[in-house]
């Protein structure tokens, strides 16, 4: 895979970003710091910030150009109810939750692809970064759908990639030493938003 260097040279604040988010998990619908998280990294890329979407969803708006088409990317912030054995520095913090699912990843990862696509992007259209809180069983999605998002222009989260922690997807606790969320990439879900075709709504 070719990596796109604007982002192998932000890889080390994505990584900061992961574990940070990673030591203070929230449950669903109490996901207010790493809202704060989200939005204080947006605001100072110069991405216009809506807050409260979905009660603490956080939604970026990256415009470029004058066309009215629009896409939306989505990443799932929330926790599990789950005790964290791992001991690395950046372990979970609170007792009886952890982020087991990869959420934290999920949102360093989005939160790459808004800085590189505020920062390079050459589409004309607007991408809406969409944060959403209670993926885990709390309806987080149908919460941000009815309150639809930007100015009035309804935008439809996209569906996001799955990548799921082993621990999610065998619905079992991690045991094993390391940091494996540090190796995700944010390049794939760059690549593949450069060759979406920009749907109107």
């Amino acid at each position: 895979m070719n990596l796109i260097d604007p982002i192998v040279a932000f890889h080390s604040e994505l990584q900061e970003i992961r574990r940070n988010i990673h030591a203070h998990p929230e449950l669903c619908y109490e996901e207010q710091r790493t809202a704060n998280v989200v939005a204080e990294k947006l605001t100072a890329w110069n991405i216009p910030v809506i807050r409260g979407m979905g009660v603490t969803g956080v939604v970026g708006v990256i415009k470029r150009g004058t066309s009215a088409a629009a896409v939306g990317l989505r990443a799932d912030m929330d926790a599990l109810p789950m005790q964290e054995f791992n001991t690395f520095p950046h372990s979970s913090k609170h007792d009886g939750k952890m982020h087991a699912c990869g959420h934290d990843g999920h949102t360093a990862m989005l939160l790459g692809a808004a800085h590189y696509l505020a920062q390079h992007g050459t589409f004309d259209g607007t991408v809406y970064v969409i944060f959403q809180p209670a993926e885990e069983g709390g309806g987080g999605a149908r919460e941000i759908e009815v309150r639809q998002v930007v100015h009035g222009a309804q935008a439809t989260a996209a569906a996001s990639s799955p990548v799921h922690s082993r621990a999610c997807t065998r619905k079992t606790r991690p045991t094993a030493p390391g940091d494996r969320h540090d190796q995700s990439q944010v390049v794939p879900s760059v690549r593949h938003f450069e060759k979406l075709q920009l749907q109107r709504t």
